[in-house]
């Protein structure tokens, strides 16, 4: 038996995106897909790992997340600028597999803080904030 293909507009529809955000993703290699002629199709065990549904059905194996807020204060604009890129970067790594990992940074220049959230997988946030104390030790 042969497992079951999605286009990418039935991904869209499934994953609450635009057409050209899944697109977007595939050619990035965030999600793996198979392409036939000028479209892509999506096997659908990928594309509920990629979701982070487990076998097909929502909620099968409840996971532990880990969620951190970072106050870094007294931080200029562009290092903010540089830190959220960084930041934003590292947590795009990973495949299909991976459990997602959610990351936000805000800067707000009255009080010059830069905050960022994490949400994810314990290792993964750990590894995030690794990576964050890295960056905060080589200040220019």
């Amino acid at each position: 038996m042969s497992e079951s293909l999605v286009t990418v507009e039935q991904a869209a529809v499934e994953l609450n995106l635009h057409p050209k955000t899944v697109l977007r993703y595939i050619r990035e290699g965030r999600l793996p897909a198979t392409r036939v002629g000028k479209s892509y199709r999506i096997a659908r065990s990928r594309l509920d790992a990629f979701a982070g549904i487990a076998d097909g059905r929502p909620g099968a194996a409840a996971e532990a997340r880990a969620t951190c807020i970072v106050d870094i204060p007294d931080i200029a604009l562009e290092r903010a600028e540089r830190i959220a890129t960084f930041l934003q970067a590292v947590a795009l790594t990973g495949d299909a597999e991976t459990p997602p990992l959610h990351l936000e940074t805000v800067f707000d220049p009255q009080t010059a803080k830069l905050k960022v959230v994490l949400i994810g997988d314990p290792s993964d946030v750990g590894r995030i904030l690794e990576m964050l104390q890295l960056q905060m030790g080589s200040r220019p």
